[in-house]
């Protein structure tokens, strides 16, 4: 309970500040409209109006939690207008991507481990791919996937996702596969244990709280960059699709709807993580 509570204090607080910009941003409309009409709006008229916008230039909670309730519930999740259908198409860019990203990052850290060399010219470029903005490089990598004859939608939105995703998985795993201490290692070496013995027995294990660590970091990042990539693509489909339909021709709500569906269903995964890591952690005894 009471690692809950800060929680809920954080939430009630975002809450608060949310309703507070509803009212100063919504309050000049509000005002014109009664202007308009000869009438003067009391201190509550003007809370009711800005709370109740059609248009509002930044909707109120309750008005984005009954669009979200109303494009999850109240549609079948087979329809394209609901956030169930286009939630699905992102999460599973967003799968693939992670994925990716987990294999590329593991693979290089192991190999940045073991190898000066990898150390000291894979590192410095990985570090470098980061500077690159993500809304730069993703119709650049939607371009080149379609000359090279790759058209499934799903490829390149994997790898936008892999992209962003396999940094924090590398920089985590490097940390974690060193962080045996050289008296462990030597204890190993008199034990005559090969590198891969040594790798198996002592620095995976050890290393595997710092990848799930990572791991949440990654997988966040992840939705991120399918969300970007499938902006640039025109994509009909996707929690990315939804936001930008919503932009260019439905009510702005729309826009904010799928944002929170973005933000729950990133929430969820890193919980889903979070999960896989105190079940594997305790049955390694290394959490309770």
């Amino acid at each position: 309970m009471r690692s809950v509570l800060p929680v809920l204090a954080v939430i009630a607080a975002i809450i608060a500040l949310w309703y507070a910009g509803a009212l100063a941003l919504n309050a000049k409309w509000a005002r014109e409209q009664a202007a308009r009409s000869g009438t003067e709006l009391s201190l509550t008229a003007l809370v009711v109006e800005t709370m109740n916008q059609e248009r509002a230039l930044l909707p109120a909670p309750h008005q984005v939690l009954a669009e979200l309730w109303d494009s999850t519930v109240n549609k079948r999740v087979t329809s394209k207008r609901s956030l169930v259908f286009h939630g699905w198409i992102t999460l599973q860019a967003t799968l693939w991507g992670f994925a990716l990203g987990v294999v590329v990052g593991v693979g290089l850290a192991i190999a940045i481990v073991y190898s000066k060399v990898m150390d000291m010219s894979v590192m410095p470029w990985a570090i470098i791919s980061q500077t690159i903005p993500i809304v730069a490089i993703a119709p650049m990598i939607i371009v080149v996937m379609s000359l090279i004859g790759i058209e499934e939608r799903l490829v390149p939105k994997a790898v936008i996702s892999a992209y962003l995703c396999f940094f924090p998985i590398l920089v985590g795993m490097v940390k974690g596969l060193r962080a045996p201490e050289s008296a462990q290692l030597d204890l190993m070496r008199t034990y005559n244990a090969s590198a891969l013995q040594s790798f198996f027995k002592l620095r995976l294990p050890a290393s595997l709280p710092y990848l799930f660590a990572s791991a949440k970091v990654g997988i966040a990042a992840a939705l991120v960059g399918t969300i970007v990539g499938e902006l640039p693509t025109g994509a009909l489909r996707g929690l990315g699709a939804r936001i930008l339909v919503g932009d260019q021709f439905g009510p702005p709500i729309r826009i904010w709807s799928a944002l929170l569906a973005a933000s729950i269903l990133a929430a969820a995964l890193v919980a889903t993580v979070g999960l896989i890591q105190r079940i594997t952690l305790k049955r390694m005894g290394m959490a309770q």
